[in-house]
């Protein structure tokens, strides 16, 4: 039923950057956090950044300092900037919204993107 539409993923060079964005249906608000994950070959999907509801914000320690994660409530987007990336950041990655209701937490996925960096 919820939809989350990715979008910014693609080739760079190590040290580059790219901008992904999620956009969801209805407001943003809706959600008590958004965040992206991503899964690289052979391993398990793994929190990238998230972001809540009141705009707390917590990153992995691989990524803190590199990536920002961000929101535009009138657009009901969800961003992720990501500079100095390594080969190591080559993953699918994708976006996620939580939702608590009637004692139980729910989770929404987009279709992921491809993020490919070179050495």
């Amino acid at each position: 039923q919820v939809q989350l539409v990715e979008s910014g993923g693609g080739l760079v060079q190590a040290g580059g950057s790219l901008r992904l964005s999620c956009a969801a249906s209805g407001s943003i608000f809706s959600f008590n956090a958004m965040g992206w994950y991503r899964q690289a070959p052979g391993k398990q999907r793994e929190l990238v950044a998230r972001i809540s509801s009141l705009g707390v914000t917590n990153y992995a320690d691989s990524v803190k300092g590199r990536f920002t994660i961000s929101r535009d409530n009138v657009k009901n987007t969800v961003y992720l900037q990501m500079n100095s990336l390594k080969p190591e950041d080559t993953a699918v990655y994708y976006c996620n919204a939580a939702k608590f209701q009637v004692g139980s937490w729910y989770d929404y996925w987009g279709q992921g993107t491809q993020v490919t960096v070179s050495s």
